[in-house]
C-alpha cells in the first residue's frame, strides 16, 4: 500500500506541473489522469478513481471520433471501478458501451473482442441474467477457438465460465461437460500445482456432489485441497472451502467421524480470514453442527 501511496503522490505532483504548462487535451496530461485513476482503483479509492478517469476522458472527448479505441478504454476502466463497487448496473452499461465501440471498429471474431465480451458476461452472470451471460461467454469461446491454440489456458477459463453458468442454472450434465474440458486444457497447459487447476477441481467436485456422485466429488475436492495446500497460506479461505466440501461429502456418505475433523478445520480457518456473518462461515458452521448431531 505504501508503494501505491508513493506512486499516487508522484503522479499528483506531476499533474500539478503539467496542468500549468500543458493544454488540457495534451496526451501527457491524459496519461497522468489515467495513472491516477489506476492507482486509486488499486487502492480501493473508487470514487477518486472514477473522477480521475472522467477527467482523462473529458480532456480528450472533443477531439476523439465516436468509435475511437480510447473511448472504449475509458468505458472499460469505468466499468471495472463500478464492478468493484458492486454497482453492477453501471458496470454493465459501461462494459456494453466499450463492447459496442469495439464491435464497430473490429471484425466479428477479432481476438481483441474477447475481453469486452467476457466483461459483459461476468456482470450479466452477477446480475442473474444467465441466458445473456451464457451467450456472452459462448461468444468469447468462439473468438478464442478461432484465434488461439486448442490447449491455450484462456480457453480453459472460458469453458470454466460456461460451466459455472450451467451449474448455477442446475444443468449439471452440461456443467460437468464444460468443467471437464476446462480441466483437460489446464492439465495440458499449466504446471501441476497451478491454483487454476485447484479451482476447476473444486467446481467439478460441486457438480459431482449435486449429481449424487459422492466418490467422484470426494476425489475432486481432495485434488483441489492438495493443490491449495501446496500454494496457499495455511489460513487462506480457499483452504477452508476445500475442507468444508470434503467434510460435507463425508457427512453425506454417513462417514461422520471423518467429516468432523474436516469441518472443524474449515470453521477454524474461516474464523481467521472471513467476517463471522460471511455465507461461507455460516455454511461451515451448519455442516459442523449437523455432523456433531450424528456423533
Amino acid at each position: 500500500m505504501n508503494d501505491f501511496s508513493e506512486a499516487l503522490s508522484s503522479y499528483e505532483r506531476a499533474l500539478q506541473i503539467r496542468q500549468k504548462s500543458l493544454p488540457s487535451n495534451h496526451p501527457d496530461l491524459i496519461t497522468t489522469y489515467n495513472n491516477i485513476g489506476l492507482i486509486n482503483y488499486n487502492m480501493g479509492n473508487y470514487p477518486k478513481a472514477i473522477a480521475a478517469y472522467e477527467k482523462a476522458f473529458q480532456s480528450q472527448e472533443q477531439s476523439l471520433p465516436a468509435n475511437h479505441p480510447n473511448r472504449a478504454i475509458y468505458y472499460n476502466n469505468i466499468g471495472m471501478v463500478y464492478n468493484n463497487m458492486g454497482d453492477y448496473a453501471n458496470a454493465l452499461a459501461s462494459y456494453e458501451k466499450a463492447l459496442h465501440i469495439r464491435q464497430k471498429t473490429l471484425s466479428s471474431n477479432c481476438p481483441e473482442l474477447a475481453i469486452p465480451y467476457n466483461n459483459v458476461g461476468m456482470v450479466q452472470y452477477t446480475l442473474g441474467d444467465y441466458a445473456k451471460a451464457l451467450a456472452s461467454y459462448e461468444k468469447v469461446l468462439e473468438i478464442q477457438q478461432q484465434n488461439l491454440p486448442p490447449n491455450h489456458p484462456d480457453l480453459g477459463d472460458s469453458y470454466n465460465n460456461i460451466g459455472m453458468v450451467y451449474f448455477t442454472m442446475a444443468n449439471y450434465p452440461k456443467a460437468l461437460s464444460y468443467y471437464q474440458k476446462a480441466l483437460e486444457i489446464k492439465q495440458d497447459s499449466l504446471p501441476p500445482g497451478h491454483l487454476s487447476l485447484g479451482t476447476t477441481y473444486n467446481n467439478l467436485g460441486m457438480v459431482y456432489m449435486n449429481m449424487g456422485e459422492h466418490r467422484k466429488a470426494l476425489s475432486a475436492h481432495e485434488n483441489a485441497l492438495q493443490i491449495r495446500q501446496q500454494s496457499l497460506p495455511s489460513t487462506h479461505s480457499d483452504l477452508a472451502m476445500s475442507l468444508g466440501h470434503i467434510g460435507n461429502v463425508h457427512h453425506s456418505m454417513g462417514e461422520h467421524k471423518k467429516a468432523l475433523s474436516y469441518c472443524q478445520r474449515a470453521v477454524e480457518i474461516a474464523h481467521q480470514t472471513l467476517p463471522s456473518q460471511h455465507p461461507h462461515v455460516q455454511w461451515y458452521r451448519k455442516i459442523l453442527q449437523d455432523v456433531e448431531k450424528q456423533l
